[in-house]
């Protein structure tokens, strides 16, 4: 959870939601989102709602909505209030990457 804000008001954890964010996987390099660094925040509220605060690589990321409707699919088994609040600021960059998205990003061909 380096790097990524919580607040857990509710009976869920925060890192069992992170964990399945991991299934969410970025349409154009096949990373999930968790290791790419998008999920800047995640708040748990006191029944259980779950508000995500994500960027993209880039704000003109056509893929919004896919990457939307894979993480509240994923989400609806823990929780039926899921809501995305997509921030810009500060702008992601490849340092916010885990080392395991390094590690994948690698495996496909880039130098990170």
């Amino acid at each position: 959870m380096d790097g990524t804000d919580v607040v857990e008001q509710g009976t869920l954890a925060a890192e069992n939601v992170l964990e399945a964010l991991k299934d969410v996987i970025d349409p154009e390099l096949g990373i999930n989102i968790v290791d790419l660094g998008l999920v800047y925040g995640v708040v748990i509220g006191s029944e259980n709602q779950v508000r995500l605060d994500m960027t993209l690589t880039s704000a003109a990321c056509p893929l919004t909505d896919v990457i939307e409707r894979q993480a509240q699919t994923i989400l609806s088994a823990v929780t039926d209030d899921v809501q995305i609040n997509w921030v810009w600021m500060p702008p992601w960059g490849p340092d916010r990457i885990t080392p395991d998205g390094r590690e994948q990003l690698r495996a496909i061909g880039f130098n990170v």
